[in-house]
């Protein structure tokens, strides 16, 4: 074995050694932020609990986007290279099932989708490169970003005020909790891999009166039925098909009664791509095309495209050796390819501007009846996961920054 495999195999079974020390700390902190969730740029009580902690460690650190938190651990070697590791603090606004211990303290606002995780575990990774800086090369950057859930996304306002600059790292590395993933894996997939999001809000306004005179009438149900037909022409003929495309319609009300033609129909949907150029397309296809097909018809048609996240990509140097990375931490075998995800991140604005790896961490378990989805009122995960989190994303950094 050579002289650096042999120093990382020492690392590796350092990292392992360390995850299981922080194991109880990282439940613990998982634990309690999970039953104080804080909704999207309003995360101060979190931000709070990240600083002390950060401060508890001698990590420096400065403030971003309000509650954001961007901390920086420097290597004793010396070395000019900076790597990102990026958590999400935010929660949302759902009731959580009742009878949890640990559940939320705060009604109405849960964190369903993981980001207590993905915070406790970059304290974790903290905890753990702090106590291997006297062998760390380079420096790490700590990324507690605010409102993930929340357009315009917490990355976004973090990237303007500059979390990737002075200098820029090398690369950033962001994990997030897959429920469908069995606890003890990960998954990975070079290039393109969750789709842009944008959010359609539509009204159609004709002319309303007595369900038995419809000729006396312009209907708008008839029209954004219409409408909502011919928007899928533009998924189903004018995409790319080698283009995933996906155009849904989640709210329409028409406030009539079986007898009365309403006004106006109002309609919220959303369209997601993975493509910055044809989503631009599609864009003014779909407003051209609903305008058209209302005017047509003697209706008006306001029609807002509220633009979201853009496409998240991985790109293939920082993904493979980061999968490589996982293969020697945890074993090929528990190493999976992902599938392309329509859901949407804005990670992906990190991911547009230099170098990014989005990993999926499994924390489901069906012999213990942890499988439900997030952004649901029952999700949650296997613990047990946290130390794979922790452990597995100091090693990647670690290896990332010696290579």
């Amino acid at each position: 074995m050579a002289i650096a495999e042999e120093s990382m195999s020492n690392i590796k079974e350092k990292i392992q050694d360390l995850a299981e020390v922080y194991y109880q700390d990282t439940i613990t902190n998982r634990r309690h932020l999970h039953q104080h969730p804080e909704l999207s740029f309003e995360e101060y009580n979190t931000s709070a609990f990240i600083q002390q902690i950060l401060r508890d460690l001698n990590i420096p650190f400065s403030m971003m986007a309000n509650t954001g938190i961007v901390a920086e651990i420097k290597g004793d070697i010396p070395s000019d290279k900076v790597l990102a590791l990026r958590a999400d603090m935010d929660a949302l606004p759902i009731t959580e099932v009742e009878g949890r211990s640990y559940g939320s303290q705060n009604p109405g606002v849960m964190h369903a989708c993981g980001h207590d995780v993905h915070t406790s575990s970059l304290i974790g990774v903290a905890k753990i490169l702090n106590d291997l800086k006297g062998e760390l090369a380079g420096t790490i950057r700590l990324i507690f970003q605010p409102g993930e859930e929340r357009l315009p996304g917490g990355a976004s306002l973090m990237i303007k005020e500059g979390a990737l600059k002075n200098p820029e790292p090398i690369g950033i590395v962001g994990q997030h909790v897959m429920p469908f993933l069995e606890t003890g894996t990960v998954g990975f997939r070079s290039g393109k891999y969750m789709a842009s999001c944008d959010e359609l809000f539509m009204t159609i306004r004709g002319k309303g009166g007595h369900g038995a005179h419809p000729h006396q009438n312009i209907d708008p149900i008839a029209i954004s039925a219409q409408i909502i037909t011919a928007l899928q022409q533009i998924v189903s003929r004018s995409a790319d098909p080698r283009i995933p495309t996906v155009l849904s319609w989640g709210k329409i009300i028409g406030n009539g009664a079986t007898n009365i033609i309403p006004e106006e129909v109002y309609m919220e949907g959303t369209f997601r791509t993975f493509d910055e150029v044809w989503r631009a397309e599609a864009h003014e296809k779909m407003v051209k095309l609903a305008e058209g097909i209302a005017d047509s018809m003697g209706a008006t048609c306001e029609f807002e495209v509220r633009k979201g996240y853009p496409f998240l990509i991985n790109e293939p140097g920082i993904t493979e050796a980061s999968r490589a990375y996982a293969e020697d931490y945890l074993g090929k075998d528990k190493v999976v390819e992902l599938d392309l995800w329509p859901a949407a991140e804005d990670f992906s604005y990190y991911s547009q501007e230099i170098s990014a790896c989005f990993y999926r961490l499994g924390t489901g378990n069906k012999a213990k009846g942890i499988q439900s989805a997030v952004h649901t009122s029952t999700f949650d995960i296997d613990e047990e996961a946290l130390k794979i989190s922790i452990g597995l994303m100091s090693y990647i950094a670690f290896r990332y920054l010696s290579a």
